[in-house]
């Protein structure tokens, strides 16, 4: 399928993006939990698998990396703040772990007639099983690893914020209190919006309005103020 194709990396790629040598990138597979499949001899690494690994550790990533070439998708991407408004914020999201949250979470994603909660359940447990989606500071990026899965109509991303906080497994060991979740319609449009969400949470600003959770109007401000930031700032 095209689109599993355009999501890999090579380690040499990866490495590129990360800016550090190839060699680093070996050992992190092998030794950090850098996700990776070998095939044929050669490592090949998911461009959002590299990308939340990196961001869990506070390694910052080229976004040129998640630039597709060739890509056939000319639509014009969404701002990220933009891609809330349509996927909404969740207050007081109930359950007692990870599967009974993602359940939740599912729920509240007013998915399509056509396309089973199930089916997007079990997608997301299964990304969940390869390594946890949080990244730290009670924050996860539950998602599936291949956005044409599902051919969603639109791009959105949900905020939920749970009524009690759930062990994900995190690398700083700190329960999950906030998920972010990606639904879009192309793997371009996927890359865009996770790159987008990763950059704005070492941003200072969100990180603080998101521990005083439901305060809707102030996080998609602080987004744009951070979008507009990121605006002027571009050449």
């Amino acid at each position: 399928m095209k689109g599993t194709t355009v999501m890999q990396l090579k380690a040499a790629d990866a490495a590129q993006a990360l800016h550090v040598d190839e060699k680093t990138v070996l050992r992190w597979i092998k030794n950090d939990k850098l996700p990776a499949e070998q095939i044929r001899g050669d490592y090949h690494i998911n461009r959002v698998d590299l990308l939340e690994w990196a961001t869990e550790r506070g390694i910052k990533v080229d976004p040129t990396i998640f630039e597709l070439d060739n890509s056939d998708d000319t639509r014009p991407l969404p701002l990220l703040s933009q891609a809330l408004e349509a996927g909404g914020i969740h207050c007081n999201v109930t359950g007692s772990d990870v599967q009974s949250v993602l359940q939740q979470v599912v729920d509240l994603l007013n998915l399509p007639e056509e396309l089973d909660p199930d089916f997007v359940l079990q997608v997301l447990l299964a990304r969940e099983a390869m390594g946890t989606t949080a990244v730290g500071d009670g924050i996860a990026i539950p998602h599936v690893r291949n956005p044409l899965l599902l051919r969603l109509p639109v791009p959105k991303v949900s905020l939920c914020f749970l009524a009690q906080p759930v062990d994900f497994g995190a690398l700083d060991g700190k329960p999950v209190q906030t998920l972010f979740t990606i639904t879009s319609p192309t793997v371009r449009t996927h890359l865009h919006l996770l790159s987008k969400l990763a950059y704005a949470l070492r941003d200072d600003r969100l990180r603080q309005v998101l521990k005083t959770p439901c305060q809707s109007e102030l996080i998609l401000s602080t987004l744009r103020q951070i979008e507009n930031d990121i605006g002027k700032a571009s050449p």
